[in-house]
């Protein structure tokens, strides 16, 4: 049966009276949070609260790095002090990426309006949290019959010269998904594309929504975009502090007006906090709603209520809900491609059931649904910072056709050819010195040539910026063991991607399945490891607002932790440790990627070899395997795990140790890599070594050439290698 205008206006008041009742019950809590406020207390949250969120807004651009050095370091300050003033300063001095952000933000805003009686009345707000799928409040959209009398309208806004813009509707698809609920006043509901035209969000972007912590603390501002009154779209921004977190929900005091329900909330990157839905009125003792100048509030005394506060549904309990939803797998597909930073996915629910099957293969990076990475998109679509994800000009994909292989010796994955290691031509430094490089995993569809010249390329910038001559790519040693490596990983995999398919999970059930499948069963104990030298609290919060382990499973903490708290995703920390173990922990696939790395090895004379993530583990292995007349004079290793006792522990020569032969060592590190989350070294065992801490560039924190980029590192590359090449 279909809401009637009476019932609709009865769910309204209905949310409006279970605000109120909420902001009365947490009133000894927003008291003690106004009290601190007027002590000076600017962000009256907990010191792990405070931290995690500092963390996020350096990781998300929201502060120039420069401007949060030239403050902290003008004083001295305790780590609580400088947490709390990286908050402060992004309240108070925003990057200029601000307003673009806020832009791109606003545009997957639309008015939803309804048609009645042959009219059109704008009824309330909406906003894009995938391709199809449109976020409003349930007393919005109370049911599928509802929303059929419904579209949706973007755009509807003046542009930059004060002019109306050009308005696009767009109807609303409850057929092909609707979900509601109540309590949390919340509806999502499909948007039909315009007629041979894409999804709505490759034409106005969609926001991506997260579990992760770190997006609000209390004090905070927020920020709301909405169509108050079914205005033409405005934003509310400052005098909005948080005042109360509470399971649920969250209070702030932000203005807005009726229309603004299903308004979606910012923080100041313009990343979705909370749902709004309603806003607290003002009541006397007797329960009574107020009107601003006092008196009892009336039927048909209009827009007159004193409003005291707002209130929002939390994120990521509406996330929670979805993910206990039992779906077609229709509707199951199109709630997946709300992307893997939701938690959420079709295959969840039997996940558990499967994790004794063999495995699971890796994902593309481009992947549809939940297999995409956290910091892409769909197909055709761009990930963009902030949350929000815009299209790509002409519609393309995110990664980039293999390069043609050069050489022919080992058939690759993909059909694209064979691929072999590279020799250095023999004049290379008077055919006494050998560079040799080392790759890491997830290179079994690169071209070792191009490789080589990447990494080459990056080692010339460094010594340009040392003011020392540069390299050919073709002095290097370039030993490939990328295809081989993804066999043995394929061949314990099929049966499980098959019946399963990563392309279609998050990295948190993946983590699961690769933890069950763990030769030794150590997979489990590196991802805990390295969470725990990141610095996630034992026994503090969840690193997911209300997501438990029935929901997403233990490992999904961890995993949010390090993504926090680095600048590389779910995915790649999830599967870097799942090869790292997997080498480590079956002798078949350690002896079978060190005899294809020492096909392509010289056999005397003087190395240098230089490493890169699991590299570093394999050069470790490799050393313990050179041959008398190969003098190792220079170790570098990039973006290592090695600091990490479960991977040390398992080496051929067990660790922490003195890499044997080698005269000097030089491990650079970048802070924002999970993958060096171990660095720097500090057990004496590991003997004397230089430790150069780097800062790679934004999203490129693992990457080799921004390591050998840095003339710290390539100084020392350079400085062993005296013969001309």
């Amino acid at each position: 049966m279909s809401v009637t205008d009476q019932s609709h206006r009865e769910l309204h008041e209905r949310a409006a009276a279970e605000a109120a009742r909420r902001y009365e019950d947490s009133t000894a809590e927003r008291e003690r949070v106004e009290d601190r406020l007027a002590a000076g207390v600017r962000f009256p949250d907990s010191p792990d609260a405070l931290a995690v969120r500092a963390d996020r807004i350096m990781d998300r651009g929201g502060l120039s790095p420069s401007a949060v050095v030239a403050d902290i370091h003008r004083e001295a300050m305790a780590l609580p002090d400088a947490n709390e003033r990286i908050i402060d300063l992004s309240n108070e001095l925003q990057a200029w990426s601000f307003l673009p952000r806020g832009v791109r933000a606003g545009a997957t805003v639309a008015r939803i309006t309804r048609r009645r009686d042959g009219r059109e009345l704008p009824h309330g707000t909406g906003f894009l949290v995938s391709p199809r799928l449109l976020m409003t409040n349930h007393h919005v959209l109370p049911d599928e019959s509802f929303a059929r009398t419904c579209f949706v309208e973007f755009n509807a806004q003046v542009t930059a010269d004060n002019q109306p813009d050009t308005v696009v509707r767009m109807e609303l698809d409850p057929g092909a998904f609707f979900a509601a609920d109540g309590r949390l006043d919340f509806a999502l509901v499909a948007v039909a594309p315009a007629p041979d035209g894409p999804p709505p969000g490759e034409v106005f972007g969609w926001n991506r929504l997260s579990v992760q912590i770190g997006k609000l603390v209390l004090g905070e501002k927020v920020n709301i975009i909405g169509h108050p009154q079914g205005r033409l779209k405005e934003i509310a921004l400052r005098d909005n502090a948080v005042l109360v977190r509470l399971d649920d929900f969250v209070h702030y005091t932000t203005d807005t007006e009726p229309g603004n329900s299903g308004s979606p909330v910012f923080n100041d990157q313009w990343e979705v906090v909370a749902l709004h839905h309603s806003g607290v009125p003002k009541r006397d003792d007797q329960g009574r709603v107020l009107r601003k100048d006092g008196r009892p509030w009336q039927e048909g005394d209009g827009d007159t209520v004193e409003w005291v506060a707002n209130e929002g549904v939390r994120i990521s309990s509406i996330l929670k809900h979805l993910a206990g939803l039992d779906l077609t797998p229709q509707r199951g597909a199109l709630l997946a491609e709300m992307g893997p930073d939701s938690g959420l996915d079709q295959a969840l629910a039997g996940a558990p059931a499967s994790l004794t099957a063999p495995g699971l293969a890796s994902p593309g990076p481009a992947s549809p649904g939940l297999g995409a990475q956290p910091d892409t998109a769909m197909p055709g679509l761009r990930a963009q910072p902030g949350g929000a994800t815009a299209p790509v000009p002409g519609g393309g994909g995110v990664t980039s056709p293999p390069v043609p292989a050069v050489r022919v010796t080992e058939t690759g994955t993909g059909g694209e050819g064979p691929k072999v290691g590279l020799r250095a031509r023999a004049t290379a430094f008077g055919g006494r010195q050998h560079l040799v490089f080392l790759h890491g995993r997830d290179q079994q569809k690169q071209d070792p040539a191009e490789l080589r010249r990447t990494w080459t390329a990056g080692l010339n910038r460094g010594l340009t910026l040392a003011s020392l001559p540069p390299l050919d790519p073709q002095d290097a040693w370039f030993p490939f063991y990328g295809v081989r490596l993804h066999d043995l990983v394929s061949g314990r995999e099929s049966i499980a991607a098959e019946s399963i398919g990563l392309d279609r999970v998050s990295a948190a059930v993946a983590a699961e399945v690769f933890a069950a499948q763990s030769p030794t069963g150590s997979y489990e104990r590196l991802l805990y490891e390295a969470a725990a030298r990141a610095g996630m609290p034992q026994n503090g919060p969840a690193t997911t607002e209300g997501f438990g382990a029935g929901l997403v499973g233990a490992l999904h903490r961890p995993l949010s932790w390090l993504a926090a708290k680095s600048d590389v995703d779910e995915w790649t920390i999830a599967t870097f440790l799942r090869d790292v173990d997997l080498y480590l922990g079956d002798g078949a696939v350690r002896q079978a990627v060190l005899d294809s790395v020492m096909e392509t090895m010289p056999t005397s004379g003087e190395l240098v070899l230089v490493t890169h993530s699991l590299g570093t583990v394999v050069g470790m292995d490799l050393l313990t395997r050179l041959p008398d007349t190969l003098d190792p004079v220079l170790l570098v290793t990039a973006g290592s795990p090695l600091g990490l006792d479960g991977v040390n522990e398992r080496l051929l020569a067990r660790g922490p140790h003195r890499p044997p032969r080698v005269r000097d060592w030089v491990n650079a590190w970048c802070p924002t890599d999970a993958v060096a989350i171990g660095c720097p070294l500090e057990d004496e065992r590991w003997g004397k070594l230089s430790q150069p801490a780097v800062r790679n560039g934004r999203e490129r924190a693992h990457k080799m050439d921004e390591y050998l980029g840095h003339p710290a590192v390539a100084r020392e590359i350079r400085g062993v290698l005296t013969h001309q090449a």
